[in-house]
């Protein structure tokens, strides 16, 4: 499928965010650590869930799905070995905490996802290894067994992985004994999935210094949740909104979840008013000036967040700086940048305040915008979902009509994006 785009339209009106992608497969893996059903509400109708409905229908779950409401049932587990899906994902590797401390053995495939360079589970492998688990990674699977069940440690992460931190949360709730986790990632959804697996009877205690305290229960009961709104939507259509020149009210944006984003905004020359618990109104206050940004986890600058932001900062005068701290291979979108008219570069060299994990190592993780250019429509290629986030909106920037292919990637993570952005005023088509 591939969308075709007229650019050149100033985009206004109000857009309603979706549920959280980030969250969503993750609270149906959540669910799995209860015999009793959990409802989900504000649940994103997106690709990227698809996977995990098949990998929990796979163990034993009874899914139903009704509008943004999905209720998901686990009395069983039916099988704890999951050889194969219909296409490779990241979310199977948590499953594994779940597997161990219902049944004792798991058996997930490998994982894949985006093409956004090499994501290593070694953090979660070696995490369950110290809470009493046997790995053993096979050809196209990982095998693990804990047959007199977890037991609650203390771990340090080498970085605050949002998956291993994750992962160490499922499999700690269950677990004998007291779980420790230092250097924990503290993402909004991370933070949601924590509320949620309380509300299911959890001990769970947030400390200091990114440190996070779980106290094995015996058993956890089903609940009903609703996952908080999609923030990374909301930095897209943000974005969208201050380049375009429009100006669009986004439904359901959370000002806490956003504050390093903003202050970004404001400094290149967007603006954005909060109304309270409605959502946040976005539009452009002056032409845009270049600004230096390193990603980050979170409270940083999103690595998420950077895609659709380079857009914008094409239209900036002057030189920018993206320093990306967190992928070592995110900028496979800039050469189609630049056939449309932009002038960026990227380079091996941190060029951040400090010096990141990815130093000397010839990973080109660093770009320099130099604005403002004139966008021209082409024909592309969706790399990944965000860049292809990114490849929609230099679209709609640029003149005359693009060609976008590979739009699945996109479906995965934004819900009807094409009748979303026609609301807005977008001259947006899909085509199969």
């Amino acid at each position: 499928m591939e969308f075709i785009i007229k650019g050149g339209n100033k985009l206004s009106g109000k857009i309603k965010l979706s549920g959280a992608k980030n969250e969503a497969s993750k609270a149906m893996i959540a669910s799995l650590l209860t015999e009793e059903e959990c409802v989900l509400k504000n649940f994103p109708e997106i690709g990227d869930v698809q996977i995990t409905e098949e990998l929990c229908q796979t163990i034993g779950s009874q899914i139903k799905k009704e509008g943004t409401e999905l209720k998901i049932h686990t009395p069983e587990i039916k099988n704890f070995r999951v050889n194969s899906l219909s296409r490779r994902n990241r979310i199977p590797i948590l499953a594994l905490g779940p597997l161990l401390v219902r049944e004792g053995e798991a058996e997930i495939p490998f994982l894949g996802g985006d093409k956004i360079g090499p994501r290593p589970v070694n953090f979660h492998l070696e995490s369950l290894k110290k809470m009493g688990a046997e790995i053993e990674i096979s050809e196209n699977s990982f095998k693990a067994k804990a047959l007199n069940g977890l037991k609650g440690t203390n771990i340090t992460l080498d970085f605050p992985s949002v998956g291993a931190t994750e992962n160490i949360i499922f499999s700690a709730v269950l677990a004998s004994g007291k779980t420790v986790i230092k250097n924990s990632a503290i993402e909004p959804e991370i933070i949601d999935l924590i509320k949620m697996l309380q509300k299911m009877g959890a001990i769970i205690e947030l400390g200091a210094n990114r440190v996070i305290y779980i106290e094995g229960v015996k058993k956890l009961n089903g609940i009903s949740h609703s996952l908080i709104p999609d923030r990374n939507e909301a930095v897209s259509f943000a974005s969208l909104a201050v380049a375009s020149g429009g100006d669009i009210f986004i439904e359901d944006a959370v000002q806490e979840h956003l504050i390093t984003f903003l202050n970004v905004l404001r400094k290149v020359g967007g603006e954005y008013e909060v109304k309270e618990g409605q959502g946040i109104n976005f539009y452009k206050k002056r032409n845009f000036t270049g600004i230096n940004i390193e990603t980050d986890t979170h409270p940083g600058f999103m690595t998420d967040w950077q895609q659709p932001f380079v857009i914008l900062l094409t239209q900036a005068e002057g030189q920018s700086v993206i320093h990306e701290t967190i992928y070592e291979d995110r900028f496979g979108y800039i050469s189609d940048l630049n056939l449309m008219g932009a002038d960026i570069k990227v380079s091996t060299h941190c060029l951040g305040n400090l010096d990141c994990r990815f130093k000397d190592k010839g990973f080109k993780h660093s770009a320099v915008i130099s604005g403002p250019s004139k966008l021209k429509s082409m024909k592309l290629n969706v790399l990944d979902l965000r860049a292809g986030m990114a490849h929609v909106i230099a679209a709609l920037l640029a003149e005359g009509e693009s060609i976008i292919s590979g739009i699945e990637e996109i479906d995965r993570g934004y819900y009807q994006l094409d009748l979303r952005l026609k609301n807005l005023g977008a001259d947006i088509i899909r085509k199969k």
